[in-house]
């Protein structure tokens, strides 16, 4: 069953009649989701410090926003988490997730590096995993200018961006390093299949559709092929072993629901150390609304805390 507040959410969207993303295209999509961010998305909390930067990539300089918790010492070496957002590898920036970074930083009592990737259909796969783990590196090869401790590393991120951060800590642990402490999917698109039974069972209706999904696909991959790319898969990978810990959250009426919990039990299945965690009365997306949310608010103490511990360890 739906929680009362995803069901009244659905009723306002429903009742507003808003153009799909499909149907306006990629620009006016990315203007429309940033757009309705106000009304979801909670005041923004203070932190130390955020700072828009740049790091070199394959592609082209990378933007990030680099983020210290409330009360952090000037010079300390924090621990980092690097997110990368949700938007299906086409909408979503900086702003959208802002709130969401200074949440974790202070939850978390680390730095966060928000990764504003490459998305399609300007750039098509696999430009947004090439920078987001050209991102990593940097931030790493930066530790000491940035005050961040370069052995205390996770990742994270939500949606497309979940489905980033899977791939990589598989491209970190293939290529023998940054070690990572910890990767936090958030209803982690893992398959690009998608032919799982929350595909068919929530297509329509739960703000996040199968139409959408496929025109996301259609603008981020090259072709029907890039789906059995690991780097676009990562549950077809040909190995999941060796991995950091993982804590994948999925919502209960979402249709990468399954592909999550798929992904979470492979990662066990490999040896991993898993966390999973179901909010079963919610709906894709949820984590950047806790203003009218509270289910976001949640889970965001709860990565907060698990990354926490994971940093004091």
């Amino acid at each position: 069953m739906l929680d009362p507040e995803a069901q009244r959410l659905l009723d306002l969207v429903a009742a507003a009649n808003r153009p799909t993303f499909e149907a306006i295209g990629a620009e006016a999509a990315r203007k429309l989701y940033k757009e309705t961010r106000a009304a979801v998305t909670p005041d923004a909390p203070d932190v130390s410090k955020a700072l828009n930067l740049a790091a070199p990539g394959p592609h082209g300089p990378i933007p990030l926003r680099y983020y210290r918790p409330l009360g952090a010492d000037k010079k300390q070496a924090l621990p980092v988490l690097l997110f990368y957002h949700g938007g299906g590898w086409v909408v979503g920036d900086l702003d959208t997730h802002d709130v969401v970074c200074r949440t974790l930083a202070n939850t978390a009592g680390c730095a966060v590096v928000s990764v504003d990737y490459r998305m399609g259909p300007e750039h098509k796969f696999p430009a947004a995993v090439d920078d987001a783990f050209a991102a990593l590196l940097w931030v790493v090869e930066e530790a000491k200018e940035l005050h961040i401790d370069a052995s205390r590393v996770a990742v994270g991120g939500d949606s497309a961006g979940g489905n980033l951060a899977a791939v990589v800590a598989l491209l970190a642990r293939d290529a023998g390093g940054p070690a990572l402490k910890r990767q936090a999917l958030i209803y982690p698109a893992t398959n690009m299949v998608m032919d799982t039974q929350s595909h068919r069972s929530f297509a329509e209706g739960y703000l996040l559709t199968h139409s959408s999904m496929t025109w996301f696909q259609l603008m981020y991959l090259n072709g029907a092929q890039d789906r059995e790319d690991w780097r676009a898969s990562p549950l077809k990978a040909p190995s999941l072993a060796g991995l950091p810990p993982a804590l994948v959250i999925v919502a209960g009426h979402d249709p990468l629901r399954d592909e999550g919990e798929a992904y979470a039990k492979a990662l066990q299945a490999a040896g991993n150390e898993v966390t999973f965690r179901e909010f079963a009365g919610s709906i894709h997306g949820f984590i950047t609304m806790g203003r009218v949310l509270p289910q976001a608010n949640e889970a965001l103490a709860e990565i907060g805390a698990l990354l926490k511990a994971d940093f004091a360890g």
